[in-house]
């Protein structure tokens, strides 16, 4: 009897263990699936014709200070223009500063984002069309993607926002993270960038092979509050008063990657 009740002890615990991992590993999954680029979506890194800007968006690291600064806010901070500002701080500590108090404002700032959801639009912007009709012709056709003109696409936030670049590069460096994707807010595709899969137009139909240049929306909130840095005896810190926030979303492209789809018609 005694073995009996220890091992449904075990089985139990087992489910409560397990399942929720199970569940857990499933939805991460589903996440990640989510955001993997189709099989329709190219990488034209290499041919396309325009040299799009390798920038990378920097991570700015906090100093010491700064860091000491950031614990003692009740308000998330994570934008890189207050921590530049933060970090070219300097305060040092005086022994015989005891019972003053200093308060220095320093604005008003978009304090960080928060990211609720990324989902990609593969077919944001129409970029190109190749056509060729072999509404007469007996045997198959080929052809092939060829970027017709120079095409710009251009993302940016759904709304106008106080300190929008500062808003905008929060966005990004969050959909970055996210993703993994090389994201800008502008991207070219040079004319005369091609690719070489090959879509069969067959007798007696027309094939239109259609590009698109994708992005990704990102939707959330923005934080906003007046910081001030405030200086007690040998204590800094940082505080915010006056916070709300702001619903906010964003499109931005992929860079040199297009997305094709293919259509034949009969009449």
């Amino acid at each position: 009897m005694k073995g009996i009740r220890l091992l449904l002890c075990l089985i139990i615990a087992f489910i409560y263990t397990v399942a929720p991992e199970t569940g857990l590993a499933k939805d991460k999954d589903k996440k990640e699936s989510a955001l993997k680029m189709p099989a329709s979506v190219k990488d034209l890194s290499r041919e396309n014709t325009y040299l799009n800007e390798e920038k990378e968006l920097a991570k700015l690291q906090p100093s010491e200070l700064t860091k000491e600064l950031l614990s003692t806010s009740q308000v998330k901070i994570n934008n890189p223009v207050l921590i530049r500002l933060l970090n070219e701080t300097s305060i040092k500590k005086s022994p015989f500063a005891f019972g003053e108090r200093i308060s220095v404002y320093l604005g008003e700032w978009p304090l960080a984002y928060h990211s609720k959801e990324t989902t990609p639009n593969w077919e944001y912007q129409k970029v190109n069309t190749n056509f060729y009709d072999n509404r007469g012709g007996t045997d198959k056709y080929q052809i092939h993607y060829v970027q017709e003109a120079h095409k710009v696409v251009r993302g940016g936030l759904s709304a106008k926002l106080p300190k929008s670049e500062e808003i905008q590069q929060m966005i990004l460096q969050k959909a970055l993270e996210k993703t993994g994707w090389p994201l800008a807010y502008s991207t070219a595709l040079g004319a005369g960038t091609t690719q070489d899969d090959a879509y069969n137009v067959a007798p007696n139909t027309a094939g239109y092979l259609y590009a698109y240049a994708p992005a990704v929306h990102e939707k959330g909130t923005v934080t906003y509050g007046e910081v001030y840095l405030v200086v007690s005896g040998s204590k800094r810190a940082i505080v915010v008063k006056n916070v709300n926030s702001q619903s906010i979303s964003a499109w931005i492209p992929i860079k040199n990657h297009v997305a094709f789809s293919y259509k034949s018609v009969s009449q």
